[in-house]
């Protein structure tokens, strides 16, 4: 899938679904928020959330202090609900439209988080394109979390195929720049009674 074929899905996706109408809606992202909490960085660090769409994780960084946070989305669409939902509180937010594999980023971060965008990249190429970000976007010694479907996880989602990782598969993916620190698993429960098999993975960026 190409860059606007994937901008094209997404957008449909965010015209056509309300917020608590997706699989991956979370009223509260706490498997991210205890492993940002376990990395220590300060509240003034700069963090990016990749693939954040109208995910909740940035409400819940404004309430606990963050300052300094970008949300990475490929649908105008998923940014623009959050911005409603955030109101005069999300003019503190770097909003980015962009797809994360031929991104080119103009800041460095402290912090990258990613919850369920990696998971759909299928080709090595576009895997190739998101870890040259990765590395260009991430300072050393800064952090990054990942979480994908787990190797008993589903094999779709929203319709496309996706790659299931364990923590060490992911590690081998990110390549030797990104040390795995510790890994978790999560079960996700969709608004319409599902379960979904995820894995969290904390990498610090060497």
């Amino acid at each position: 899938m190409n860059d606007l074929d994937r901008q094209a899905h997404w957008q449909s996706v965010y015209a056509t679904k309300a917020e608590r109408e997706v699989s991956w809606f979370q009223e509260d992202p706490a498997p991210s928020l205890d492993l940002i909490a376990e990395t220590g960085i300060s509240t003034e660090a700069p963090i990016i959330d990749v693939g954040g769409g109208a995910s909740r994780l940035v409400d819940s960084l404004l309430g606990r202090g963050f300052s300094r946070v970008a949300v990475l989305d490929l649908s105008a669409k998923a940014l623009e609900a959050a911005k409603i939902r955030l109101g005069r509180r999300g003019e503190a937010i770097a909003w980015i439209v962009a797809d994360v594999t031929t991104w080119n980023p103009s800041d460095t971060y402290d912090l990258w988080h990613d919850r369920a965008a990696f998971h759909f990249l299928t080709d090595p190429a576009d895997r190739d394109g998101y870890v040259a970000r990765l590395k260009k976007a991430v300072r050393p010694g800064g952090h990054v979390i990942i979480a994908t479907f787990a190797p008993d996880g589903p094999e779709k989602c929203s319709g496309l195929p996706i790659v299931r990782y364990d923590p060490e598969a992911l590690a081998a993916t990110l390549g030797a720049t990104f040390e795995l620190i510790g890994s978790r698993r999560h079960d996700h429960l969709t608004p319409d009674g599902n379960t979904q098999r995820f894995q969290f993975s904390r990498f610090l960026r060497r």
